[in-house]
């Protein structure tokens, strides 16, 4: 992370120190950063005189002492906040006083670091991304006692360096690693439900939503080590809010040493640095596809009619489906058992099928059984759902299908942020597209697929399931029953 600092800083224009309390590490970092620019060279993206302005601004320190003329001085160390502490303390004692000191924590508090210091309002965070010149978003965050105009420096200096600052408040995990609990906790969640597996669940999001990793190919990538910390930092953190709440699954792997991609070994098996994908399961052959009826309660029912008539289905349209009918229900947040029971329906015949999102945008149909589904049934849904070759998932019964859950709870979370007032609606869009690659920021995953409709999951699946996991957001609650874009921002 210092290296990829030292390097945009340079870039942008600025003299460079390094320092290390490794002075071998200084000249290791900056050997480093040169040949990081050679190869820049190489593809044409910087020429000559550029590079060779850029190296003679990256200069070593071989003292602390050495910062005392630099207008800011950015800390890139072990995540301890008395190692923190300590050199803030002794460089405060060394630098100017309008020098601003800034910390790239990506989970410690702000305020606590800057608490021991003569000038706490010199002090803010400046959370990079990793690889930084990579990843251009930065978080600013304000400590408690961050004068105003210090984040104004940051933020107008990361746009020099071709970055794109955000502004948050000094909470855990700040807007990106907040945002993000969404994600991979309530895909393990599901896992642990046993609803589906880790390449079922992976497929869904990417085929269903877009993202371009599922929540266990990243957990793979970034590693367990870096992943289930912060997990289990944001939750003791917010002292113990269910809804961060972390999973035995993760715990258990990362005691074993099962950490991903890096060892070879995650939730999936690397030959070659390849991800081990299992298959999916093939599409069933039906000799005699039954008729199929339609719930008047399904979600997208209109839409769901049309598919099913393109697809070729004989579609009942009774009242109340024949004794041989397939009999499809599209809930949102329900189980399909709870919905036969209060829809009187055979369960032996029902399968679910989630209609939250546009068939038509979905590489994906997701379908889920009842424990009393029976297996003909569940062969004819799919066979049928696949017949112009689009992919078919099919799960087990859980309250809310699995890009239902996921995504009620990323939006869910993200409203809560702006409830807290941890930053702006348009600042987290920015720094969730741009610091977690989601296909679309999760308000706008909101506006997409209906403020009613995450709504409507959410009050299902917490207060029919008594979950508090489930509770919306003030912010989500009154956006969704006035139908407001969730992208508005407070009067």
């Amino acid at each position: 992370m210092g290296r990829g600092i030292a390097q945009i800083a340079a870039q942008a224009g600025s003299t460079v120190f390094l320092f290390d309390m490794q002075a071998d590490a200084t000249r290791t970092a900056q050997a480093t950063v040169f040949a990081q620019w050679d190869k820049l060279a190489e593809k044409g993206r910087l020429d000559a005189a550029q590079v060779a302005d850029c190296k003679a601004r990256l200069l070593c320190a071989d003292t602390l002492a050495a910062l005392a003329a630099c207008d800011l001085v950015v800390e890139a160390i072990v995540e301890r906040l008395d190692v923190k502490t300590r050199l803030f303390a002794e460089l405060e004692g060394l630098v100017g006083p309008a020098t601003v000191l800034a910390s790239n924590t990506s989970s410690l508090s702000i305020t606590a670091i800057a608490a021991p210091l003569k000038r706490p309002g010199q002090l803010a965070g400046f959370h990079f991304f990793n690889p930084v010149p990579l990843m251009k978003v930065v978080e600013v965050v304000a400590g408690l006692k961050t004068q105003p105009e210090v984040c104004q420096r940051l933020a107008t200096y990361a746009r020099q360096m071709g970055h794109t600052p955000v502004q948050a408040q000094d909470t855990p995990g700040f807007i990106v690693n907040h945002a993000g609990r969404g994600y991979g906790t309530e895909a393990l969640r599901i896992v642990s439900e046993g609803v589906a597996d880790f390449a079922t669940v992976d497929r869904i999001l990417k085929d269903q939503m877009g993202f371009k990793l599922g929540p266990f190919e990243l957990m793979d990538l970034t590693g367990l080590d870096v992943s289930h910390p912060v997990m289990e930092s944001v939750y003791h953190q917010y002292f113990e809010e269910p809804r961060y709440r972390p999973s035995v699954i993760t715990a258990q792997r990362l005691a074993g040493g099962v950490l991903g991609k890096k060892v070879g070994e995650g939730f999936y098996r690397y030959e070659g640095g390849q991800a081990q994908v299992p298959a999916e399961p093939p599409v069933p052959e039906v000799d005699e596809m039954p008729p199929v009826w339609v719930s008047p309660r399904a979600s997208r029912r209109a839409e769901l009619l049309l598919l099913l008539k393109n697809l070729g289905a004989r579609i009942e349209t009774g009242a109340s489906p024949s004794p041989d009918a397939l009999t499809l229900v599209a809930p949102l947040g329900f189980d399909v058992t709870t919905v036969a029971v209060v829809e009187r329906l055979d369960p032996s015949r029902t399968v679910g099928i989630d209609m939250l999102m546009d068939d038509a945008t979905s590489r994906r149909r997701v379908l889920a059984t009842n424990p009393a589904t029976r297996p003909d049934m569940r062969q004819a849904a799919h066979a049928l759902m696949a017949r112009d070759g689009k992919a078919v998932s099919v799960v087990r019964d859980s309250g809310g299908f699995v890009s239902q859950r996921v995504v009620a709870t990323i939006v869910n979370i993200a409203a809560d942020i702006c409830q807290q007032g941890i930053c702006s609606p348009s600042d987290l869009e920015t720094a969730v597209t741009l610091g977690l690659g989601y296909p679309l920021g999760p308000l706008a995953m909101g506006n997409l697929l209906g403020p009613t409709n995450v709504l409507e999951v959410l009050f299902n699946m917490g207060t029919v399931y008594s979950d508090p996991r489930y509770r919306p957001s003030p912010w989500l609650r009154r956006r969704g029953a006035i139908g407001l874009s969730l992208l508005h921002e407070e009067e």
